[in-house]
């Protein structure tokens, strides 16, 4: 009973790091985008892991590894690193070519992910293109447990919320949940939260009873101990559009209330909080930064060290 209480005391008066920082370029190296990150006190970058705009990439070389890892270690304050799938990916077509490069490119990435000590890989799950989305739901999971089956150890492959845009499959809660449900390797598997793309889904988290309802039943179909990153953006368009257009925080349709609840949230301290604003200039970051630390409540600032 005393080691309980205890325990509790510790957890009670832990500090805890606000992990916010925004997509990061990884021009001229990967090292290099922790240098930008660095330059605007980002505790928290996303990186893609090669041109986004190609299925493969080059060989990372030892001494490439090894410059990224340093930079990291050395970093006086990045503390951590997602990465983020290239945009080609679409684990649910139904054009057996563009599948099957999916496959080889997702495979590709999550040993990119884990040779740079990267724990994490937001994917988007792919889209049916008129197939069906129970289909696309049941191959998205067979790919994935496909490529995990070769990849062992911590790392996770993140499925993020999607906005439901044209087929686009995960813009429903539920929809994860059956992806899990499919998986052998579902212990490998986790969830990116994208503020804009579940309110463009049509989950209205605006008032504090609707936050709260929105992450009870996020919580209730996917379970809040999958959630590992957050995606923080504000959106062009209305509630329930199934629109991806991203606004900055506090000047879209969703508004600053939201994002303090999200904040100040203590269940949230420790998740990275990715800014994907329009912009993608530290300029255009840094002040989206600047809008959301004062959104902190006293006692959130007290918590986080």
């Amino acid at each position: 009973m005393l080691v309980f209480l205890l325990e509790k005391i510790v957890e009670k008066n832990k500090k805890h790091t606000l992990l916010l920082g925004g997509h990061m370029s990884i021009a001229g190296g990967m090292y290099k985008a922790i240098l930008r990150g660095e330059e605007i006190n980002c505790t928290a970058i996303q990186v893609f892991t090669k041109s986004n705009r190609q299925w493969g990439g080059k060989d990372l070389t030892e001494q490439y590894v090894k410059r990224f890892k340093d930079a990291w270690r050395n970093s006086p304050c990045v503390k951590s690193i997602v990465g983020h799938s290239t945009y080609l990916i679409n684990l649910g077509s139904p054009k057996k070519d563009v599948f099957k490069k999916s496959v080889c490119s997702l495979e590709d990435e999550v040993q990119r992910c884990i040779m740079l000590g990267i724990p994490y890989l937001v994917l988007h799950p792919g889209s049916h293109l008129g197939a069906g989305e129970d289909k696309c739901l049941k191959q998205i999971a067979n790919a994935l447990d496909e490529v995990l089956e070769k990849n062992h150890g911590t790392f996770k492959i993140l499925l993020e919320t999607m906005a439901g845009q044209g087929t686009g499959v995960c813009y429903k809660f539920d929809h994860i949940a059956e992806i899990f449900g499919h998986m052998k390797h579902k212990r490998r598997l986790g969830v990116c939260f994208d503020t804009c793309h579940v309110f463009a889904a049509g989950y209205d988290f605006r008032t504090k009873k609707g936050y709260e309802r929105v992450i009870e039943a996020f919580d209730k179909i996917i379970g809040l101990h999958r959630l590992k990153v957050m995606h923080i953006n504000d959106s062009v368009k209305d509630l329930g559009g199934r629109v991806d257009r991203h606004a900055d925080i506090g000047k879209g349709k969703i508004g600053s209330d939201a994002f303090k609840f999200i904040f100040n949230d203590e269940r949230f301290f420790d998740i990275p909080k990715i800014l994907e604003t329009p912009e993608g200039t530290l300029e255009n970051y840094a002040m989206n930064m600047k809008v959301i630390k004062k959104l902190l409540t006293t006692k959130t600032k007290n918590i986080l060290g």
